[in-house]
């Protein structure tokens, strides 16, 4: 089987052109089943190249006989990919495990197109033993097909020609007739008996196109399968290219070529807070910014706009990109203000839209609006804004669209770029079945969603806060002076996506105005902003220099104010709310010999919190502070200098200190790193919304440092 038009190469395993999955290292394949290995091995070969499908899209399956734990007789069964997952990491828990003669008895019961979605309960009753991961709604593509070996990609040059106006004709001149054409067909039940039906009727085919949605190819053992995919996504990006014309998306237009890069990123800077607050109307979301080549010369040509208006075709794509993105209208030189403004009506008008669209389609079990807001926002000259609950699931989202780049430019470069209609992406968007897959993911963590970027993040209070908000689920930008420190605590938080690392000075406006970019870049803006940066020298008043005391304030106190000033003009600009922490100290109340500069700063900071929480209570932000006693371990304030101090004033051994402040305290605890992170959590997680202008003591009990 698995015939090609004769003197056609098929394997074309060639280097990715636009790069690999994202993963370190293909994942080991563990298990004892020869069949699971050979299967798995091949998801992990065409998923780890973009070009042969998107991320956690497609599906690939095996059949193969195993012994009936009960009767002991052979029996035939079929692994495949389950419901979630992407095929680069597949592993052996990823798949269902179903009983093909079960599962191929189900067309027996089948009620028709309009009763398909009561298949998918069925196939519950087809799994063997418990059945693996929950099956997925191409199962029955899989299992239906006559074919030991079945793979179910997404790939751009498939999907362009499956979204071409002329995509039959196409299939055939590319083809010949070793690839069928299939209309296009929502994926379920009946999808799954028209491919097998083509198998039937042309048993010298590999495989097939499916209108508007992507491919599918067999072969009778594994290598066979992958090599008849590879050959269709092959043939078809060299047919795109021999047969495409030289600019698909039309000429470049001067007065939309990308800004400068320094030009481009400062703006992208200035736009996200405002884009994400707009994109976060209904629910937080997370950001990512993309100014690739691709993307840019998209932006730059004259069809762009009709082709961004057409919208998406792929389920797997407008799932995560929305049916259509946002795209300004404006010329990339325009100034600041006039882009804000524009970008709020097209937001405005985005909403409207969307909700007509809804309310055309929806019928009286329809679930719910889910939100009306853009997932991609394109920026011409700028990039693109992509957004959604996680950093991961806004990467995604880009890429996503960056694949429907490729898809518009491979259609329009042979035909013209034709996506399903409307109504379809709306059954796929509302359908019931996927309204269950979002209601089976795990319940989000209190932050997720949340941007956070603590200062002094490299060590102590502050890498603690940290780690503890990344926990929670933030996305943390972790700032220090040191920026090995910040780099080796961030990747200790798990890297880019959950934490990145800044180095910035918080005396040095311009350090801190690049912090908070990077959080504009990288995440979209911040949400809750720890003022943690501090130092202190022990001195008693008549060796206390000016360049102590300027020192100490400048770090603390005018620190504190910069980093407070860019933070409320990001959050004001989000226009959502937000939390601003000031890790102060018991010192600013309490009254302690030989430490003047240090609690002088300290009180000052003390005073800000409540000069703040006055000013910008009207924005919805809540600024609050923490008063710790002396943290010593793990401490870059102790660590450096003043532990020794501290010790020699009190007379104790240094690493005696912790256990002498503990001595002084109504619980006779020592204070720990930790031990402020969780206040820092408690202030913004949610439960005290109500909560601002406030100091929180954490220091063990110091009656001297009572608030009152």
């Amino acid at each position: 089987m698995g015939r090609v038009n004769e003197g056609t190469e098929r394997d074309g395993r060639e280097p990715a052109a636009r790069g690999k999955a994202d993963m370190t290292a293909t994942p080991d394949v563990t298990t004892e089943n020869p069949e699971v290995a050979s299967l798995l091995g091949r998801a992990h070969r065409l998923g780890a190249d973009r070009r042969n499908t998107n991320y956690a899209g497609g599906n690939v399956s095996a059949k193969g006989a195993v012994a009936d734990p009960v009767t002991g007789e052979q029996e035939t069964v079929m692994w495949v990919k389950g419901s979630g997952g992407d095929l680069s990491t597949l592993t052996e828990d990823g798949l269902s495990v179903l009983r093909v003669e079960r599962l191929r008895a189900l067309a027996d019961v089948y009620p028709g197109v309009e009763r398909e979605d009561e298949m998918v309960g069925l196939l519950d009753h087809c799994l063997h033993g418990k059945g693996g991961a929950a099956p997925s709604i191409d199962t029955a593509m899989h299992g239906l097909v006559e074919a030991e070996h079945v793979d179910h990609l997404h790939p751009d040059s498939g999907i362009a020609l499956a979204t071409a106006v002329d995509g039959p004709e196409l299939t055939r001149e590319c083809f010949g007739d070793a690839v069928v054409w299939v209309p296009w067909r929502r994926p379920g039940f009946q999808l799954g008996t028209d491919i097998a039906e083509v198998r039937r009727a042309h048993p010298h085919a590999v495989g097939v196109i499916l209108g508007g949605h992507g491919i599918t190819a067999w072969g009778a053992t594994s290598e066979e399968c992958e090599r008849n995919s590879l050959w269709i996504i092959r043939t078809a990006q060299r047919f795109l290219s021999e047969r495409g014309g030289a600019e698909p998306f039309g000429p470049v237009v001067d007065e939309y070529r990308a800004l400068p890069a320094a030009q481009r990123h400062s703006r992208a800077a200035e736009l996200a807070p405002v884009i994400r607050g707009l994109a976060s109307t209904d629910r937080r979301q997370v950001g990512d910014y993309c100014d690739d080549e691709q993307v840019l010369d998209f932006l730059s040509r004259g069809e762009h706009r009709r082709l961004a208006a057409l919208g998406t075709s792929c389920p797997d794509h407008f799932l995560r990109t929305k049916i259509r993105p946002l795209v300004l209208d404006l010329l990339p030189a325009t100034p600041l203000d006039e882009v804000v403004e524009r970008l709020k009506e097209l937001h405005a008008d985005y909403r409207r839209e969307y909700r007509a669209y809804y309310e055309r389609y929806a019928t009286d079990d329809t679930p719910a609006m889910r939100g009306a807001d853009p997932a991609i926002v394109l920026v011409p000259g700028v990039g693109m804004f992509s957004f959604g609950t996680d950093h991961q699931t806004a990467r995604v989202a880009g890429e996503f669209y960056r694949n429907a780049i490729e898809v518009m430019r491979g259609a329009e470069a042979v035909s013209r770029y034709r996506p399903i209609d409307e109504a379809e992406k709306f059954r796929i968007e509302y359908w019931a079945l996927e309204e269950a897959k979002l209601r089976r993911r795990p319940r989000p963590r209190p932050l997720t969603g949340r941007i956070a970027l603590v200062t002094g993040a490299g060590s102590g209070i502050g890498k603690a806060t940290a780690g503890r908000l990344a926990a929670e689920g933030a996305c943390v930008v972790l700032a220090d002076i040191d920026a090995e420190s910040a780099a080796a605590a961030a990747a200790e938080l798990g890297g880019p996506g959950r934490a990145v690392p800044v180095r910035a000075d918080v005396t040095d406006q311009d350090e801190v105005a690049e912090a908070f970019a990077v959080a504009a870049r990288t995440f979209g803006g911040v949400d809750l902003v720890v003022n943690n940066a501090g130092l202190s020298l022990s001195k008693p008043l008549l060796e206390t220099t000016v360049a102590d005391w300027d020192r100490q304030h400048d770090v603390m106190a005018r620190g504190s104010f910069l980093v407070a000033r860019e933070a409320a003009r990001m959050l004001i600009a989000q226009g959502v709310g937000g939390d601003i922490v000031y890790i102060a100290s018991k010192n600013g109340v309490f009254a302690g010999p030989n430490n003047l500069a240090y609690s002088a700063a300290k009180a000052n900071q003390a005073h800000q919190v409540r000069l703040l929480a006055a000013e910008l209570g009207a924005h919805g932000i809540r600024v609050n502070g923490i008063n710790p006693d002396g943290v010593v371990r793990g401490s870059g304030i102790f660590g450096g200098g003043w532990g020794a101090q501290r010790a020699a004033l009190y007379g104790v051994e240094e690493e005696k200190l912790g256990e002498f402040y503990a001595q002084r305290t109504l619980l006779k605890r020592e204070v720990l790193p930790e031990h402020v992170a969780n206040a820092v959590f408690a202030l913004v997680a949610g439960d005290l919304s109500h909560t601002t202008g406030t100091h929180v003591p954490v220091d063990a009990g110091v009656p001297a440092a009572f608030l009152r």
